[in-house]
């Protein structure tokens, strides 16, 4: 098995053993595409995004994993902006539940967390086209090779 699927594993482990204020089932996915009608039950995705090699010192290799969580829900039909804001605001506070979770746990096997980014901190096409929140964490985890 390789190293980003052994730590996008363990992503997957700490948010499924972990109690949010929504619930939800993480899964690992390499192709994170849902059919819309499907979105109406909350998606929470772990997918692997990169690797950076650098010199840690001569016998040592930092290894730079990047891993991306999705956060993603269809909103409920609705006439009321304010019910749409709502929904928006308790999935974005989600988002940040999720974050500090991940950042508390920091070890994910021999990798440790070194930062989360949420840039931007959600998707206003899929919003404005789709009704869908969508958020992406990219957290990067660090952890040193010979």
């Amino acid at each position: 098995m390789s190293t980003i699927t052994e730590l996008t594993d363990a992503i997957v482990a700490a948010l499924n053993g972990h109690s949010f204020s929504r619930p939800f089932t993480a899964r690992r996915c390499y192709v994170p595409t849902f059919d819309l009608k499907d979105m109406k039950t909350l998606h929470v995705t772990v997918v692997p995004r990169g690797v950076e090699l650098s010199t840690a010192s001569r016998s040592l290799i930092q290894h730079d994993v990047q891993v991306d969580v999705a956060i993603q829900q269809k909103l409920p039909a609705s006439a009321d902006p304010t019910g749409d804001q709502a929904a928006i605001d308790a999935l974005m506070g989600l988002v940040l539940e999720v974050a500090d979770v991940l950042r508390a746990v920091g070890r994910f096997g021999e990798a440790q967390w070194v930062k989360s980014e949420n840039s931007p901190i959600y998707s206003p096409e899929h919003l404005e086209q789709l009704r869908q929140f969508t958020s992406v964490l990219t957290l990067t985890l660090r952890m040193l090779r010979a």
